[in-house]
């Protein structure tokens, strides 16, 4: 065959479409990595992943609003599990009260995820938007610093044990809303008189065990986005160990209040859409009686 030939043509007319395709389908995923790569980079320095990857999946429309809890529990499984390898080893917490804890959110996370996982597209908008105003107001209280300084323990002793397992387990079922459990375990903490720094292994120990857990129940019922989580652990990984091994702290004041106003913004845009969407049921009952 030449140049000229028209099969020629044809076979390199097909070879720059394939290439086209390729390129716009790497540049599709590669959005949803750079999602993963960047929200657990700060989730690692103690921003949280959920309220932001909630907020750019919502700004983009990649996923659908359905979808978002369980993508989320199922996407960043995996780097939150390097993340509780690396601070569980670092940073001294007593066993028992660590385990307790992890415990406690893994039997909420499992029965939280087998409720949301059944919601309709309604429900989950305004829990998710209600979801994000909390999370809006936990980063407020972190960049004025009004969290409660804690103590110096790194254990719990029994009736403050009983009442943190009681809340890490709310805390494991609202995860699976897509509630981050890290601002409200650090108040918890910081509130029983612990170290706030063994809010850490506490929280990300949590994590790592409830994510995967509750993620299986999404998954079984093909409630998440297959892409979208792969994305995010993909570039999730990387990102925690870029932050917790080479960066380790940042001055992240002004990158706080730029994640509450977009948090807001997406709880908001979450809201109006259920809303709508009851409108229009509403409309429809109307119309139908």
């Amino acid at each position: 065959m030449t140049l000229s030939d028209p099969k020629t043509i044809l076979l390199a007319a097909l070879i720059v479409v394939s290439a086209v395709f390729v390129a716009l389908w790497a540049r599709a995923s590669l959005l949803r990595i750079a999602v993963g790569a960047v929200t657990n980079f700060f989730d690692t320095l103690g921003i949280g992943s959920f309220a932001t990857t909630t907020s750019f999946f919502r700004l983009r429309k990649l996923v659908a609003d359905e979808n978002i809890p369980g993508t989320l529990n199922v996407g960043h499984a995996l780097p939150t599990v390097v993340q509780a390898l690396i601070y569980i080893t670092i940073v001294e917490v007593e066993f028992t009260t660590l385990s307790l804890l992890i415990v406690s959110a893994i039997g909420g996370s499992w029965l939280g995820a087998e409720i949301v996982a059944g919601l309709p597209r309604g429900a989950i908008q305004r829990g998710m938007g209600v979801a994000l105003l909390v999370a809006a107001v936990l980063m407020t209280m972190t960049a004025l610093d009004r969290f409660p300084g804690g103590g110096t323990a790194v254990a719990l002793t029994t009736g403050k044990l009983v009442l943190a397992c009681g809340i890490n387990f709310a805390l494991g079922a609202l995860m699976t809303l897509g509630i981050g459990l890290y601002a409200p375990c650090m108040i918890m903490v910081s509130l029983l008189g612990m170290n706030p720094t063994a809010a850490f292994p506490i929280m990300m120990g949590s994590c790592a065990f409830l994510m995967p857990i509750a993620g299986y129940q999404f998954i079984r019922k093909n409630k998440y986005d297959l892409r979208a989580a792969v994305g995010l652990t993909i570039g999730g990984i990387p990102g925690v160990l870029v932050a917790a091994l080479i960066v380790r702290a940042l001055p992240l004041n002004y990158v706080r209040w730029l994640v509450v106003v977009v948090v807001v913004y997406a709880a908001i845009s979450l809201l109006r859409s259920s809303m709508r969407r009851m409108g229009a049921v509403n409309r429809d009952d109307f119309a139908g009686a």
